[in-house]
Parts: structure tokens; C-alpha cells; sequence
């Protein structure tokens, strides 16, 4: 009698369901994309920045001079300066404030007075997110009007007309009035991150906490900081990657001045590039923007990697 034996599959190195060529076929479209929009641009920027043009003609080869010159601007290490207060305005400052309203959403408005009345408040705190730069500028330059604007109004009301300031005008204090603005801006889009971030973790996690005598900063130190880690690691990244190439609201308020107190690499290399027609110049700092930024961002994609792999063990 003999026995019939099923034969096995035969398995080969790649899955039956997987294209002959692989997926990297669809990596093509995105890497077309990637091509047309960022490298081809940036290998242009980066050729004009080792020429002399005015935006009309054929460019000038002039080798490095641009950077020589660049580097020996004290405009240029201003607006870099100011660019690290920015990040303090539109990184730091967003992110400790945005942890602290999302904790009290989360942990405090929620469980007392309904999701409904979290959700509306973080509604509201959004809503600076919702607005067009231009529109927000604005609305903050009116504002901020020496003259008839509505801050110097309500400390003129307020019997504080000591107080009054030319915000934007005055060269020691529009620095700071553009903080203000910017971290207006920011918290809106932190406090929704975290408040995603904080939908994922377990409530009875804060439920056993209470039942345990522990109070809120406790819960707070404890469980949320340890929890949003990653998302507190994305906000960072993103913010201060958006804080160094900060243009729109610069543009909108001050233009860089008055003087250089307000001035940022984005803006200096755009009046380069259109008011003094230094095409090669505005080149040359729009390169090293695009360098310090690409640097600054895989430094904290690399230390947020490890940050995370260090907790995970």
C-alpha cells in the first residue's frame, strides 16, 4: 500500500503578491516630486550664490566672495540671533504652555465639566492656527498702533498711560512684540498635538493615580510628561525648524526693523533677492538658511531617536 505525501510549496526569496521590480516603483512619482520642488531649486540657489546677478543678464562667477562678505555682515549674524529668540518664542515657550493647557484639558476640564467644554476651549486656543498669516498680522498691527490702537487705549483707560509704548516702532521693544505674536500663534497647534497625544493613554491610568492620594501635579510629572514624550519630541523639531525659517509674520509687521531689530535670514535673503536686486547675496543666505536647518533638524530627529530608544530600555 503505498502513501500518497502532499508536496510542500515551494517558497521562494519573495513574496508571490509582490511586483517582480519590487515597490520601489512607487517611490518614482515622490521622488520626481522631491526633484523638481527641492533639489533642482536648491542646486540653482546654490550656483547664484557663487555669482554676481542682478536677476537680469547672464550671472557673474565669482567663486566664495558672497560668503566672504556674508560672513563679515554683522546683519547677517543679527538676524540669526534674533532667530534663536524666535525659537525661544515659537518652540520653548509654545511647548511649555501648550503641555500645561493640554494636561488641564485632558485631566481637569474633561472629567469635571465635559469633553464638550475641553473640546470648545481647545477650539479656541486653536483658532490663531486657523487664521491667514496676513489677517493675523494685521489684526496685531492694529493693535499695536502707537496712536489709537487698542493696547495704548485700554492702559490709557486704565489710568496706565505711562505704560504706552510705539511697539512696533520702537527698535528695544518690537522684538518683543513680535514674541507676543509668535507665541500667539504656536500654543494653538501644540495644545492640539498634545491633546491627540494624550487621547491614546489609558484614563484609568489617571483614575488609579487619584484613588491613590496622587494630586494633579503629580499626575501631571508622572504620568503626562512621561506619555507625550514623543509628541513633546515633534513639536520641538517642527517649531524650531519653523522658527528659523520664519518669514510671513516678520513681513507683515515690521519688515525687519525698525533698523535690523526684527530682521530674520528669510526676510534678509528676500530683500536681498527683490529690493537691492543682490540675486548672488540673498543666494548665498538663503544656502547657509537651508544648511543650518537641515543640520538643526536631523540634530534633533538623531537625539529624539535616541532620547526615545534610552526610555524604551
Amino acid at each position: 500500500m503505498t502513501t500518497m505525501t502532499a508536496k510542500a510549496p515551494r517558497t521562494t526569496g519573495r513574496n508571490r503578491l509582490e511586483p517582480a521590480g519590487g515597490y520601489w516603483a512607487y517611490l518614482i512619482p515622490g521622488a520626481i516630486g522631491f526633484a523638481a520642488v527641492v533639489l533642482v531649486p536648491f542646486g540653482m540657489n546654490v550656483y547664484l550664490s557663487l555669482t554676481r546677478y542682478r536677476g537680469v543678464g547672464t550671472p557673474q562667477f565669482i567663486g566664495f566672495d558672497n560668503y566672504t562678505r556674508l560672513f563679515a555682515d554683522p546683519t547677517f549674524w543679527t538676524s540669526f540671533l534674533n532667530s534663536l529668540v524666535f525659537i525661544v518664542a515659537m518652540a520653548i515657550i509654545p511647548t511649555i504652555f501648550g503641555v500645561l493647557i493640554a494636561a488641564v484639558l485632558f485631566d481637569y476640564i474633561a472629567p469635571r465639566f465635559g469633553s464638550r467644554a475641553s473640546s470648545i476651549m481647545r477650539a479656541m486656543f486653536y483658532l490663531p492656527q486657523i487664521l491667514p498669516i496676513a489677517v493675523a498680522g494685521v489684526l496685531w498691527k492694529w493693535m499695536y498702533q502707537p496712536e489709537y490702537g487698542v493696547i495704548n487705549s485700554i492702559l490709557d483707560a486704565l489710568g496706565l498711560s505711562a505704560l504706552r509704548q510705539n511697539w512696533l516702532g520702537d527698535p528695544s521693544i518690537a522684538i518683543f512684540a513680535v514674541v507676543n505674536v509668535l507665541i500667539w500663534l504656536q500654543i494653538g497647534y501644540t495644545v492640539v498635538i498634545f491633546m491627540a497625544g494624550l487621547s491614546r493613554v489609558d484614563p484609568s491610568l489617571y483614575e488609579a493615580a487619584e484613588l491613590d492620594g496622587a494630586g494633579w501635579m503629580t499626575r501631571f510629572r508622572v504620568i503626562t510628561l512621561n506619555q507625550l514624550r514623543p509628541e513633546i519630541a515633534v513639536v520641538v523639531i517642527t517649531t524650531s525648524v519653523a522658527a528659523l525659517k520664519v518669514f510671513a509674520p516678520i513681513f507683515v509687521l515690521t519688515k525687519g526693523g525698525p533698523g535690523t531689530s526684527t530682521i530674520v535670514p528669510a526676510y534678509f535673503s528676500f530683500y536681498n533677492f527683490f529690493t537691492t536686486t543682490q540675486v548672488g547675496y540673498g543666494a548665498a543666505v538663503a544656502t547657509v538658511l537651508a544648511l543650518v536647518v537641515t543640520i538643526v533638524a536631523v540634530g534633533l530627529l538623531l537625539f529624539q531617536t535616541r532620547s526615545s530608544e534610552g526610555f524604551e530600555k
